[in-house]
């Protein structure tokens, strides 16, 4: 059992901070999964207070799945990725926070999604979950594209998904679209009877309520509806567009990660398809490689 007294040691700790939900996870300095834990949303976007309590109970969560509720929190080296850190005044806020931890290294999700998919060498990533973008990083330098957020981007993302469903299904309600079995399936989701309500149910709603829809698009699809057929080959374009400008980067490897991915793949392109590697760890991994490759500038890390 690790003991806080034997300085030899050391825990890491990786945080994947999303819209939707927060990952932890705890690994020691042979890179073995100790424990994990997952809490609510994560973006600071969102809310400052939300995402620090989220990373706090998560990694909580992590400590007690791992047996070490005995450790505490200032005594992990954190590695912390987080979505909307890429504006810099979240940066900066997040960066401010006085964390519990021994030492605390942030990071865009974006970064530690690809460290992730390449355990820590150089690649890209598309991600499709509740929010879609392009990531590379090559020799230190990084390209990013899309990740402008919801409503306004995201294309191709599980929010954006979910919003055409609602658009397609009102225009077919309103005889402007062909019919769509995605009415039937939307209206008896939300509980709404018609337009009206369905109106009524969706509006100023967040993008993670959104990413909720974005499955009976693809089932719809895979069914031959003509409507979501035409939002489902507007979406994968749209990634197909992101993989080309990556793999013009020239990376090693090249993954598709997100909760979307599994539905999203098989619409892309067979060439994109083909050049797709297998992510090696997930995004939280990625954190503790980044954290790990941080501390080790400041004192090398036995």
């Amino acid at each position: 059992m690790f003991t806080s007294s034997d300085n030899n040691k050391k825990l890491f700790l990786g945080i994947d901070g999303g819209g939707s939900k927060c990952k932890a996870i705890v690994m020691n300095e042979n890179n073995e999964i100790l424990g994990t834990g997952v809490s609510g949303p994560g973006n600071p976007l969102h809310g400052f207070e939300q995402a620090t309590n989220s990373i706090t109970e998560s990694a909580l969560l992590a400590l007690k799945d791992a047996g070490l509720a005995h450790i505490e929190l200032s005594e992990l080296i954190a590695g912390v990725g987080l979505a909307g850190v890429n504006l810099p005044v979240l940066f900066e806020q997040m960066q401010a926070w006085q964390h519990p931890f021994k030492q605390m290294f942030l990071a865009t999700d974006l970064l530690i999604a690809c460290l992730g998919a390449h355990q820590g060498s150089d690649g890209a990533v598309m991600i499709s979950g509740t929010g879609s973008c392009g990531f590379a990083s090559i020799d230190e330098q990084y390209y990013m594209l899309g990740a402008h957020g919801f409503p306004h981007g995201d294309k191709g993302s599980g929010a954006w998904f979910g919003l055409q469903a609602a658009k397609q299904v009102l225009l077919a309600i309103d005889g402007i679209v062909a019919p769509t079995i995605m009415t039937e399936v939307l209206l008896k989701k939300l509980g709404c009877h018609n337009d009206t309500e369905l109106v009524e149910t969706i509006a100023g709603k967040a993008a993670t309520y959104y990413a909720q829809l974005a499955n009976l698009v693809f089932d719809a699809a895979e069914q031959g509806d003509k409507v979501a057929l035409e939002i489902v080959a507007e979406g994968a374009e749209y990634i197909n567009s992101i993989a080309l400008a990556l793999i013009a980067k020239k990376p090693p490897r090249i993954s598709m990660i997100g909760g979307l991915t599994i539905r999203l793949k098989p619409w892309l392109s067979k060439d994109i398809q083909q050049q797709l590697s297998e992510p090696l760890s997930p995004p939280e991994v990625g954190s503790v490689l980044f954290a790990r490759k941080e501390a080790a500038k400041i004192q090398p890390v036995s």
